[in-house]
């Protein structure tokens, strides 16, 4: 038994010194090639290997004969693990190489698409993460043209809508100054008008902009979802008699909803004002509210006739105002996207779908 301890010990000792020899040189060498650090782990484990056994053999007073044939034995074990390592490290450093310059496709603004052949698994799972990574960068960078996009055509149109109501007040201004009003009366009440539609616009691009920048502070309190469906249509009724279009709301069921009451007066005003402008007279703009599965949803219907299918991925971005887009009842493309953005700051989500003769916007709320 003191036998065996004995070279226990002996091999321990002589492999022990090789493997902190190997720790040094692949400390040496951490920033080389794969190649050489794999080259170094099978050089170290012979080494280990030689050592112990040389160690051994020393101390059990081998003959030079024997010694020999051990040593021999063991250089030829070197060779094979070394050519092996070798080919192992090309091995993975060409797959590593592949990997490198398909990222860097995905990194320029292309498109990550995954290296030919079999890798490792753990190159497999980093090429799959990588890919992932793609799919969403793609997705962001849509999504960062769509909004540049609609940053553009709301500069444009805000630019538009501003400076006709401006042109139309210097003159009447002018008008007013040189004493050329026939009715001083009239030129005063549409400048009266002119400025509320102004202030209405700044109003809307002010909440906006805060929504964007997700300052909307909310105060949520439990409401009836029939009082306020309620309150909106009764404030959208002398527009609909304007319009000569009849609302609807006979189908609001009595839900509670746990809502920052005047943000949602806000959202079922816009989506009435919007399906009322967008509805030829003697149309009907109906209102629904009832609990779901997923929810309580409240919907607006208008007779609008529809909105072209390429459209309706659009109808909530910022600055989006259909065809008509350059006729003053339409705004600033504002109020659809304040919509969106106060649901969602309510957890929610909006929805817009075509129906017979219109389409129906919904709002999907978290039941209180």
């Amino acid at each position: 038994m003191t036998d065996v301890l004995l070279i226990a010990l002996f091999a321990f000792l002589g492999a022990a010194a090789a493997g902190l020899i190997g720790a040094g040189v692949l400390r040496l060498l951490r920033h080389r090639s794969l190649i050489v650090s794999l080259s170094v782990v099978a050089g170290v484990a012979v080494a280990a290997m030689l050592a112990g056994t040389l160690t051994v053999a020393w101390a059990m007073f081998l003959s030079p004969h024997d010694l020999y044939v051990v040593t021999t034995v063991v250089a030829m074990a070197a060779l094979i693990s070394l050519a092996t390592a070798v080919l192992l490290g090309r091995r993975v450093a060409a797959q590593s190489h592949e990997l490198a310059l398909a990222t860097r496709s995905f990194g320029d603004g292309g498109t990550f698409a995954m290296p030919a052949g079999q890798p490792a698994a753990e190159l497999a799972a980093l090429a799959r993460e990588l890919a992932a990574t793609s799919a969403k960068l793609d997705s962001s960078r849509e999504r960062e043209r769509a909004l540049e996009t609609s940053r553009r055509e709301l500069v444009a149109w805000i630019s538009h809508d501003l400076r006709t109501p401006l042109a139309g007040l210097r003159a009447m201004a002018e008008a007013l100054e040189d004493g050329m009003a026939a009715d001083s009366g009239r030129y005063l009440r549409q400048i009266r008008v002119e400025v509320e539609r102004m202030n209405s616009m700044v109003g809307d691009l002010f909440e906006l902009s805060r929504i964007q920048a997700g300052s909307l502070a909310l105060a949520p309190a439990r409401i009836s979802l029939h009082d306020l469906v309620g309150d909106a249509l009764a404030g959208a009724d002398p527009l609909a008699r304007e319009h000569g279009v009849r609302l609807v709301g006979d189908r609001i069921d009595e839900v509670p909803v746990e809502v920052d009451g005047k943000e949602m007066s806000r959202v079922l005003g816009n989506l009435l004002i919007n399906a009322i402008r967008r509805t030829p007279p003697d149309g009907t703009v109906a209102v629904a509210a009832h609990r779901s599965d997923s929810g309580v949803v409240v919907s607006v219907t208008d007779g609008c006739g529809g909105i072209p299918e390429e459209d309706l991925p659009r109808v909530f971005d910022t600055g989006w105002r259909g065809s008509h887009a350059r006729t003053p009842p339409a705004g600033a493309g504002l109020g659809l996207a304040i919509v969106r953005g106060i649901v969602e700051a309510h957890a929610g989500r909006t929805e817009v779908r075509n129906v017979q003769g219109g389409c129906c916007f919904s709002v999907t709320l978290p039941t209180a």
